[in-house]
């Protein structure tokens, strides 16, 4: 896919749950995830609202890596669901949550954060080693099933992760509900694999402020307090 170099940005990674080495189990059915026992760390006000949170902070876990990437900083994420739901980025239908939705989020992203954030409704899988190669981190639309490179889904899309990287042979990525030391940090994922899982459409996030002399972005100017967060209904799994 690129023309042989390699792109891979050293960027920090968050899971979904404060707990990455338990994330299987939680998956997996084996733990509730409102037993993790760093839930205190999200912004969560109970161990339940965490659980709740947890299972649709694909996206915000995309968005603290960005953010810890170029501004050195990473918000707890249910503050950052809350306000991504003051946003228009989830939407409440009744006893659903629908999101996350990527034009609102990509101007929250903008607004909030001090990036350049494009929703990008149709972004061919061969233009993400050209954005990765000018700094750029790309949020995408995968399968949740991206994780083990398993068996055909039966959709596309359904969950975001973050391409890092790119090779010749393989887009590299932090997925925020891989497994530990298998699919979490820098994963990769072949480009022949990548159009069983991807759903053509993702979020391109940059920073707006021109680098500084030393080569590092300038970090936006003192965001305003994080309110905090609450809810319940129903969404979409990891």
């Amino acid at each position: 896919m690129t023309s042989g170099s390699e792109i891979i940005h050293q960027v920090p990674y968050y899971a979904q749950w404060e707990s990455p080495g338990l994330v299987r189990e939680i998956i997996g059915g084996q733990l509730s995830a409102a037993d993790d026992p760093l839930w205190g760390q999200s912004g969560a006000a109970t161990p339940e609202e965490y659980e709740y949170w947890s299972w649709r902070l694909c996206g915000v876990a995309c968005l603290r890596m960005a953010l810890d990437f170029w501004w050195g900083m990473a918000p707890p994420p249910v503050t950052l669901a809350g306000e991504c739901l003051d946003a228009g980025a989830y939407v409440r239908n009744g006893e659903r949550l629908d999101g996350l939705i990527h034009a609102p989020f990509a101007a929250y992203a903008s607004e909030r954060w001090g990036l350049a954030a494009q929703s990008r409704p149709e972004l061919p899988a061969e233009d993400l080693p050209g954005y990765l190669a000018q700094g750029r981190l790309v949020m995408i639309s995968v399968h949740p099933a991206v994780r083990t490179l398993g068996p055909e889904p039966v959709r596309r899309g359904g969950h975001l992760v973050l391409a890092v990287g790119a090779t010749a042979d393989d887009l590299v990525i932090h997925n925020p509900s891989g497994f530990a030391g298998e699919s979490q940090e820098f994963a990769r994922v072949p480009w022949t694999d990548l159009p069983r899982f991807y759903a053509g459409r993702g979020i391109v996030l940059g920073p707006h402020e021109a680098p500084s002399a030393s080569g590092a972005p300038s970090p936006p100017a003192s965001p305003p307090a994080s309110p905090a967060a609450s809810g319940t209904g129903a969404g979409a799994g990891a």
